[in-house]
């Protein structure tokens, strides 16, 4: 195919047991239009070498060192004219047809920038599964949770999610993005390395008059926790950190120290918690992701929106409560028990 309108790009890094067990399935179920693409992001197993013997079809780029999720997309998508790309975890398992619907909604509404799939479990395949669930949203105070997914919480999926709407951020596990917005805005965030990035992409593809749907019609099972298991305090160090950025640089002056002053609080109950139940190592993750936060957040001076009360510019997939005082509190473990929404 000389030019693929859509461009699936797995991103890899030492993944070859993946790549073995799902790349086929990627490869026997694409869209007429489209083409695979494995993004190696400086491996030092066997994965570009089985995918050079097994699966010639694909194309290879590969990266010179291991950026993370967001400087290994950024420099493979950089190569690639496309229209639509399919940023694509190599843990994902896919389903014939799982590319249609998406295709449909982007091709028939240019303002829709991207969209995702109903993710499910791949170890147990009747329920929601953590990074996308049915779509996501996010609290006013920037704690991100999804219909189908609350905190640790994950639903059976019953179809009551079984409808196609606009959400806050779509799942970076199996992401379709228009390529004009994608590079129009900067991309990934490249200082984030892992974690957070689609939120905030799509926060910003919001912000810039654009719609992020959930496609219910398209269903893929993502095994999860493939590059750093779910305790884990790197994992909590990014998460922290990177979700305090992405406030800092997406809300007002004024609404950003009224949530912050929450968060502060929030935030060393959480720390406060780790240490009960984890240990030191996560505790003190939380704790370094605000100090790093308060060190090096004017890098996003210039960036930072001159809007008034960003919040209530959202009109779709922000939960205006407090999500973790609803789940915490008021015991309402499922997305279809908040009450505002």
């Amino acid at each position: 195919m000389k030019h693929p309108r859509i461009s699936v790009v797995i991103l890899n890094w030492n993944g070859r047991k993946y790549l073995e067990n799902f790349l086929p399935g990627v490869c026997n179920s694409l869209h007429p239009e489209a083409e695979v693409v494995v993004a190696d992001n400086a491996s030092t197993d066997d994965s570009v070498e089985f995918v050079r013997q097994h699966f010639p079809e694909v194309r290879l780029i590969l990266n010179p060192s291991n950026e993370g999720y967001t400087g290994g997309y950024n420099a493979a998508l950089s190569q690639l004219s496309s229209e639509y790309y399919v940023l694509l975890n190599s843990d994902v398992e896919v389903t014939q047809g799982w590319m249609n619907a998406p295709v449909l909604a982007m091709d028939n509404d240019p303002a829709v920038a991207a969209c995702q799939p109903k993710l499910r479990a791949y170890h147990d395949r009747g329920k929601f599964e953590y990074a996308g669930a049915a779509g996501g949203f996010v609290d006013r105070y920037g704690y991100p949770f999804c219909r189908g997914r609350i905190f640790q919480t994950l639903e059976s999926d019953h179809g009551q999610y079984d409808n196609t709407l606009d959400v806050f951020w779509a799942s970076g596990a199996c992401m379709f993005v228009r390529s004009r917005v994608f590079h129009e805005l900067g991309g990934l965030d490249h200082d984030f390395f892992a974690h957070m990035e689609e939120i905030d992409l799509c926060w910003r593809i919001k912000r810039a008059g654009y719609r992020v749907l959930f496609c219910h019609e398209s269903v893929v099972f993502h095994v999860g926790g493939g590059t750093l298991p779910t305790f884990n305090p790197q994992k909590t160090y990014l998460n922290f950190r990177n979700n305090l950025f992405m406030l800092y640089k997406n809300l007002d002056r004024r609404e950003f120290r009224k949530v912050y002053s929450f968060r502060i609080f929030a935030d060393l109950a959480a720390s406060f918690t780790f240490l009960i139940m984890n240990g030191w190592r996560d505790c003190h993750a939380v704790l370094r992701a605000h100090r790093d936060f308060r060190r090096h957040r004017s890098r996003y001076h210039a960036v930072r929106p001159d809007l008034l009360h960003s919040w209530n510019k959202e009109k779709t997939g922000l939960f205006r409560g407090s999500v973790l005082f609803a789940y915490y509190l008021r015991r309402k473990k499922k997305f279809t028990e908040l009450q505002e929404r």
